[in-house]
């Protein structure tokens, strides 16, 4: 039998564990899990367009296929595969230290807002990693310039 110390951390950590995965219903079930079986939510890569139109990420998409190896389809949205090109770029001209994974976080904005000011694309903000509007509206002076 169990104690109450070891069972209710247990309880908590399978509702959280729910919550995070599928909402009540599925906290409901993760409360028999125990100390061994943990809950994996599915990686979801979404779509990050920045602020850019369907258009103007395309216009993107087209840069990244001429010159960093993007082979999606231009689709208008820039998810995975497109920032894995990005990535490319910004790795090798603007000091993006992370691995290519396609994901947009704070290390590929930091990127991002360099090329922007650094490349007169009308970036005048921090170098802070955070995608803001002033990060938004020269992203999009990039996208229709290219």
């Amino acid at each position: 039998m169990r104690s109450i110390t070891t069972t209710r951390p247990l309880v908590a950590l399978g509702v959280a564990l729910g919550i995070a995965v599928g909402g009540v219903a599925a906290a409901g079930a993760a409360t028999t899990a125990t100390a061994t079986t943990t809950a994996a939510a599915p990686a979801v890569r979404a779509v990050q367009n920045f602020g850019l139109s369907s258009a103007q990420a395309k216009n993107v998409q087209n840069w990244l296929k001429q010159n960093w190896g993007y082979n999606g389809s231009i689709d208008g949205q820039l998810g995975p595969e497109s920032w894995k090109a990005f990535q490319r770029n910004l790795k090798e001209f603007w000091g993006y230290p992370g691995a290519i994974d396609g994901i947009p976080g704070t290390e590929t904005v930091k990127a991002l807002q360099r090329l922007l000011k650094d490349g007169g694309w009308g970036y005048t903000g921090a170098i802070d990693g955070i995608a803001g509007d002033g990060t938004r509206a020269a992203f999009r002076n990039f996208a229709d310039g290219i």
